[in-house]
């Protein structure tokens, strides 16, 4: 699937990576940071404008945020509820929670840059738990602008290398959904503690 979407940039260019971006947002498995890499070594090369696969990028998280967390602020706990049956999504889930509950906005703004895996989450969270919603957006805002700006700079920048980006991206992205999914069991082990402590 990767390699598909990766095919398609030059032909769709900026409309793939802002639709790729905003799914992506909502939890999708799509490989968006490797679409922008890719848009930006396309940008190098001249097959795209930078400035305007930044906006397209920019454009496409913004959107996926905010459809995250209204979706979730309407839906609330069900919505979460669901995402926690499923087994991977619920360990994420919780390591996304811990981190919202301890860091608050910082959190929001963590969660789209050194800690994406968690974004879609973090999003979900912020609407469900229903975070003043000016607020999430703007710290969401400020996330999304950095990593837009450091995933296509890697791409224009590094274009014959991107490759190599990639694999080291992936391997620091398993890495930070193993620490999600052990702050999630660690969270689910304090809960069930603390409720057979009040319990006994």
């Amino acid at each position: 699937m990767t390699d598909t979407l990766l095919a398609l940039v030059p032909v769709y260019g900026n409309w793939l990576v802002m639709a790729s971006v905003a799914l992506s947002c909502l939890a999708l498995p799509i490989p968006s940071s490797m679409l922008v890499m890719a848009a930006g070594g396309f940008a190098a090369a001249g097959d795209l404008v930078y400035w305007q696969l930044l906006l397209a990028a920019l454009a496409g998280f913004v959107a996926g945020d905010q459809i995250a967390y209204h979706l979730a602020r309407a839906g609330g706990a069900p919505l979460i509820a669901r995402l926690g049956r499923r087994p991977g999504p619920a360990a994420v889930l919780g390591g996304a929670q811990d981190l919202l509950e301890r860091r608050g906005l910082l959190a929001v703004f963590l969660s789209r840059t050194v800690l994406s895996p968690l974004g879609p989450y973090v999003g979900y969270l912020s609407g469900a738990l229903r975070l003043d919603r000016s607020r999430f957006s703007a710290a969401a805002a400020a996330g999304a602008v950095t990593w837009c700006l450091a995933y296509s700079w890697l791409g224009y920048a590094f274009a014959e290398r991107i490759a190599e980006i990639a694999t080291l991206i992936a391997n620091s992205v398993g890495l930070i959904l193993a620490m999600a999914a052990a702050c999630g069991l660690t969270w689910w082990l304090r809960r069930g503690w603390r409720a057979q402590h009040q319990a006994a």
